[in-house]
Formats: C-alpha cells, structure tokens, sequence
C-alpha cells in the first residue's frame, strides 16, 4: 500500500518560507507536519524561545496543552512566539472540533503580532465554516455530538470559542472575490482591531485564505486546523516524487503494537477488522488501569492490540490515558507503534523518551508516519478519524505481507 510522503506532492506558487507551527497535541502536530509539505522535525520535548531549525527545515512543537488549565496553555505558546525570526511564517494549529484551550492559547498567540488570520474548516473530514459557524456534514457543530467527552457544550461560533478575542466574520463571498479583495478585507479588520474569521468549505478556499495571509507580510500570523496548513504546504512546500510504501528494504521487522486510547465509538469496529485480519488483542478494563495496574508483557505477535473497555468520565480522562502508557511501556520498547488519541500518543511517547521525530508520510488523513531517531515507526492519528478500515490500512502499509497470529498469554500481562 503506498502512503503520500512528507515535503512531496502538489505545485509551487511561492518560495520555500520556513514554518514554525504549534499543536496542543501530537496527532495534531504530525498532521501539520505531514500538510507542511517541506523537511520537518516535531519536537515533543518542553522548549522555548528561540528554536532554531535546520536550513530550509520547518519545525513543528508539539506544547502538550491540550488538557493543561488555561494560563499554562497560554504560558507555553507565549514561550515560543515572543521572539520568532523574521522571515518566519507562525501558524498555529487547533482542533477542527474547537476543543482545548483554544480562547487562552489564541489570545496569547495574538499578542506580539500584526493580527491573526483565523481559519478553522477541514474540507477532507466534511468539516466547513459558514456564517462563522462550524458545521460537521452540514450541521452546526453545537448541534451534533462531537463534544460529548468533553465536560462542557460544544461553541455555538468560533468567534464564541475565541473568548474576549476581538474578531470580524470574513463571509465566503470576500473569499471568494476578486483578486486582493480577501486581503484587504483581511487588512481592515487589522486596522480594526480585529482578527479574521474566514468562512470556508473547500481547499480552494484555504488556498486563497493562505495565500492573501501570506501577502500582507511579516507579522501576520495564522491560525487554522490541518487544512490550513495543507493550504501553507501548497503555497511553500517543496515538489518530489510519492512515496511509495512505509517500509524500505533492510528495514527491521518488529513487532507492531497498536495502542487504542481513544473512547470514540468507531474504534471498536476499527479493531474488529484487525482482530479479523488474525491481530491479538488484549483488553485492559478502566476500573484495572485506574486502580491495580499492571506492567504488559512484550508481545510475540506480529500485531498486538490493546484497547481500553469500560467507560470513565472526561474528569478522568488523563490520568487513564497515563495510567494506559504506563502498563505498554515495557511493552512498546521494542515495537513499531500505532497509537491512537493525540494524548495517548505523547504519554506514550513520553514514557519511552522520545523526544524528536520525522514525519515520513501519510497513510491516509491524519494518520501520519513518523520515524523516531532509532528508526523505529510510529503511526499518530487523533481518536476522531478514520473510516471503519483505518486501522487495517495503517497496519497492511506498515506490514504488506499477511498477519501471522502467534497465541500469546490471553493478558498479556507480565508476573
């Protein structure tokens, strides 16, 4: 199976312009990474102002603030925006959901700039923006669902999610007018006091959102989901060929463990293609995670599932999530890694000290491979994506022959 590679594809409009980007989460941070479309490094370490990058190299931090209280979510973008060299292009990415600390992390995002061009719509998940309102397939967003793991109502605007942020709603019909009419209409709501709101529904859109952004100059900063990026990476990133698997000759064959750590309803059937397919699952239930963990055993499969079964409330989400990365660690040290939920991925990781990596490719959207500094691959896509065979299509570009099952312990769990 072949997997759209990192800093290839698309058409050059603009020169090569170094990005510096920011995510609340790593699946986050590994999806605008691969939509920058240049070399590009994700730092999950703590840093601060400057961070240097490499010649013609975009870096991409991954501040962990999405579960952080508001005035440390803010802290940490102001860490890394107070100073940024000129000639930088500052894009910060946010949830296409509008969850996190978007109003904190936009406020402190916005200070030392010109002004922040806002763009939330992600066209490839049916995820638009109309009248300032985020609709998921045509619906406003605080009508459907999405929010029901978080502990409060989903917005009714962005301008709602945005808090005292001061913004203007930028219709479709500026987007979508004469040429250097979205940049003035961008420039005024500045001069205003303002910070854009564009509507948006396709990547023409985004395109054009980006591209007017881009226009108006040093101190212009962006901020927007992956779609937006996307739009960065065509204007900026660099041509080449596909690439056209996940693996290369040589390569060492690991064991591949998948570590679902997302409560969305779809992961469920996701799994039952892999067990299917002859993956070997292990079941860790909340109540045994929260309150007598135990270590997991490295596994002898060829793939290796673990998810968690048993409901617990967004109260205590993290500490399931860490509690979870903690019982693989032993496991996952040896192992290729597919991990699911921006949150679970970083804890993860974290256990495992890995601090820096290299996006490869995409396998589909937002199920991004990365490369850690040892070689070993690690698959990051966020708990809401991915159709019924996601899973399936992330394991068989990672491993094109057959699954054979190995039968191990029915736990999985170490003595």
């Amino acid at each position: 199976m072949s997997l759209s590679a990192a800093g290839h594809g698309g058409h050059v409009q603009a020169a090569h312009r170094p990005v510096l980007a920011l995510a609340d989460d790593l699946s986050g941070a590994a999806e605008t990474a691969v939509a920058l479309r240049s070399p590009a490094r994700i730092l999950l370490a703590p840093v601060s102002a400057p961070v240097a990058s490499a010649p013609g190299e975009s870096l991409v931090l991954d501040l962990d603030s999405r579960q952080l209280p508001g005035a440390e979510a803010a802290r940490a973008v102001r860490d890394v925006t107070h100073a940024v060299p000129a000639g930088t292009v500052l894009f910060k990415k946010v949830d296409s959901l509008l969850r996190g600390n978007l109003a904190a992390e936009a406020a402190a995002y916005a200070r030392d700039g010109r002004g922040v061009v806002i763009a939330t719509s992600l066209p490839v998940a049916r995820r638009t923006v109309r009248g300032g309102v985020v609709h998921l397939d045509g619906v406003p967003l605080h009508e459907t669902d999405a929010w029901r793991a978080e502990a409060r109502p989903a917005p009714p605007s962005v301008a709602a999610a945005l808090g005292d942020l001061p913004s203007a709603p930028v219709p479709l019909t500026d987007v979508r007018g004469a040429p250097g009419a979205l940049r003035e209409a961008l420039r005024a709501c500045f001069a205003q006091g303002r910070h854009p709101v564009c509507d948006a529904e396709t990547e023409t859109d985004l395109d054009a959102i980006a591209a007017a952004a881009l226009e108006l100059g040093f101190g212009t900063r962006l901020l927007g989901t992956g779609g937006l990026a996307g739009a960065l990476g065509r204007l900026l990133g660099t041509p080449g060929e596909s690439g056209e698997s996940a693996r290369t000759p040589g390569d060492v064959v690991r064991p591949l463990l998948i570590v679902v750590g997302t409560a969305e309803p779809s992961a469920r059937e996701q799994v039952a293609h892999l067990l299917a397919d002859g993956a070997h699952q292990i079941s860790l239930s909340t109540r045994d995670l929260l309150h007598s963990p135990a270590r997991l055993a490295p596994p002898v499969a060829a793939v290796t599932v673990v998810r968690i079964t048993g409901a617990a409330g967004p109260s205590l989400a993290r500490r399931l999530v860490a509690a979870l990365a903690d019982t693989v660690a032993d496991a996952a040290h040896d192992c290729d890694l597919v991990l699911t939920g921006g949150e679970t991925a970083r804890r993860v990781l974290d256990v495992l000290r890995v601090t820096d990596l290299r996006p490869v490719g995409q396998i589909h959207h937002g199920a991004v491979l990365s490369r850690t500094p040892d070689g070993r691959s690690v698959v990051t896509r966020p708990g809401s994506y991915g159709e019924a065979d996601s899973l399936r299509r992330i394991v068989r570009a990672l491993r094109p022959a057959p699954v054979r099952h190995v039968p191990t312990d029915p736990t999985g769990v170490a003595p």
